[in-house]
């Protein structure tokens, strides 16, 4: 299980991980071995609730496919039991940033001392520029 929040646990099942030679330099030894994670979550068949899933596929994130899935490539570490590890850590970021609800703003009314601090404040800057002006006789 995947632990994305106290409420919210994603079977292993549902993930599809492989692993695949890394990129980028590393010497003789990254040629031979399969250290990089290829993580695939699929939104649309996963056992989220309707409201998570429809959260989930309308933010705008690159590692987000058209089909619903989510990519996740990690080959940050030399081992592949790290690169498993960041891997999932990753993906539970994303589900849990994409299942947070922002609270809705509630307007509020600037006070009435606020606004009189407003008004004194234009008044003062007023009387600032008035002694700029010349002086006629």
């Amino acid at each position: 299980m995947l632990k994305i929040n106290p409420n919210l646990n994603i079977p292993l099942a549902e993930i599809e991980l492989s692993a695949m030679r890394a990129q980028g330099a590393g010497g003789q030894h990254v040629n031979t071995t399969a250290s990089a994670i290829h993580l695939r979550f699929d939104i649309t068949a996963s056992s989220l609730s309707d409201e998570q899933k429809q959260r989930l596929l309308e933010r705008a994130d690159q590692r987000v496919t058209r089909d619903g899935v989510i990519v996740i490539k990690a080959q940050q570490h030399r081992s592949q039991e790290l690169n498993r590890a960041a891997a999932l850590e990753r993906l539970a970021e994303l589900i849990a940033s994409g299942l947070h609800v922002p609270r809705k703003r509630v307007p509020t009314k600037p006070s009435r001392a606020a606004r009189q601090r407003r008004v004194d404040g234009k008044v003062q800057r007023g009387r600032v520029k008035a002694l700029r002006r010349t002086v006629s006789d």
